[in-house]
């Protein structure tokens, strides 16, 4: 195992006034092989970074220190998503695999203790606890959406009319755990109602058509009302889900990015980061050579855009970049920005303010990117293949 600290390359672009530095704590080599970073995840429970790994196994390391736990071996398929998302269980880190299982471990012991598994030749791209009880569990399959009861392991639905290929992504809105939204390779994205018995026939309340293959989605809004949507050749697209209704298409989304700032052009994009705090949503857009930028979109009577490039991250990868993970409010107090993985191996930790530990790196980051811990008011892109 190789820790090395890489204080990175100078920017060519030059941060405006009321943009902070941004920095690279330390890189982390996972394996000494070609192996990539697929996704990070973390857990608000235990101090433990996961990471899905191209050799089908998932390493845990220290958030902080970069120190490495051990790894959960047991799937023989791609891993293509992994979360410490188990009902009451946050010691249990899950894990879907082109195997055609749920994983779950026991991130303490590093032991598989439970497994679901889907017909034969059938994969799973995605998986998300939601549902009434909370403990129903839906998988995006090849053109179906499975559902499991996660009390006891039992498969109770299978909706296999409402797509037509494969489900990249399945997730149940946040504070209305009885919906669920899937995504899929036929360009589809589909609303469904989970209570009471689940069929095509009786659940699916809404179809929205992206015209594209759709690599994943994800809620934001003050109510979640608003969905982003990213598909496999590159395009964004923001929805209300509840109107049934696009309000923006970026069919030119990487061209529209490459002109927000003035390093290479946008290759790819990553992600999208929502800041509830703000009230903000940026696309996270990444080049051949590892940078990414944090691309704000606005939204205003005169229509939705994409901004000027509010953060920077350079220095970290040599190669694109597969996953980023934003810091908790107890990290980011303690000056840290996130963590980033990909196809260089590398596992990469940011740090966000006036630090001695930023050294020469001159990424930058814009203030508004940088939570602050909420106050108690007393107020009740990859392919799935």
């Amino acid at each position: 195992m190789e820790m090395e600290v890489d204080t990175g390359s100078i920017s060519e672009a030059s941060p405006p006034s009321n943009l902070k530095k941004l920095g690279l704590k330390n890189s982390l080599q996972t394996n000494f092989g070609e192996d990539y970073v697929f996704q990070i995840a973390s857990s608000q429970d235990i101090p433990a970074l996961a990471l899905s790994l191209s050799t089908n196994v998932v390493k845990l390391y220290s958030p902080e220190s970069g120190q490495y736990f051990g790894e959960c071996k047991g799937h023989s398929g791609r891993i293509h998503e992994i979360s410490f998302s188990a009902p009451a269980s946050p010691h249990v880190l899950c894990s879907c695999s082109s195997d055609g299982t749920v994983r779950a471990w026991d991130a303490r012991s590093l032991e598989q203790v439970s497994m679901l598994r889907a017909g034969p030749s059938q994969e799973i791209f995605s998986f998300s606890f939601g549902g009434s009880s909370g403990n129903l569990l839906a998988a995006g399959s090849n053109s179906q959406v499975l559902f499991w009861d996660w009390r006891n392991g039992k498969q109770v639905a299978c909706l296999e009319e409402s797509h037509m290929d494969d489900v990249t992504h399945v997730q149940f809105v946040p504070g209305q755990q009885n919906k669920l939204i899937s995504s899929s390779v036929d360009g589809l994205l589909c609303l469904f109602d989970t209570d009471g018995e689940i069929n095509d026939d009786c659940n699916l309340i809404s179809v929205m058509n992206v015209e594209t293959s759709v690599a994943k989605v994800g809620f934001f809004g003050n109510e979640n009302q608003k969905l982003w949507c990213l598909t496999h050749i590159e395009t964004l697209s923001i929805w209300d889900w509840n109107e049934w209704r696009r309000e923006a298409n970026f069919e030119q989304a990487r061209s529209l990015a490459s002109d927000q700032w003035n390093l290479s052009n946008v290759d790819y994009f990553v992600d999208c980061h929502y800041s509830s705090m703000e009230d903000l949503l940026w696309l996270i857009g990444g080049t051949s050579s590892g940078t990414l930028g944090y691309f704000p979109i606005k939204q205003n009577s005169n229509g939705t855009r994409i901004g000027e490039v509010e953060a920077i991250l350079e220095g970290g990868h040599i190669g694109v970049v597969r996953s980023v993970l934003p810091a908790s409010s107890d990290q980011i107090s303690r000056g840290i920005f996130g963590w980033t993985g990909g196809e260089d191996g590398r596992l990469c930790c940011w740090l966000s303010g006036e630090s001695d530990l930023l050294g020469g790196n001159q990424s930058w980051i814009s203030s508004s990117l940088v939570m602050k811990p909420k106050k108690n008011k007393g107020k009740g892109r990859h392919h799935p293949y």
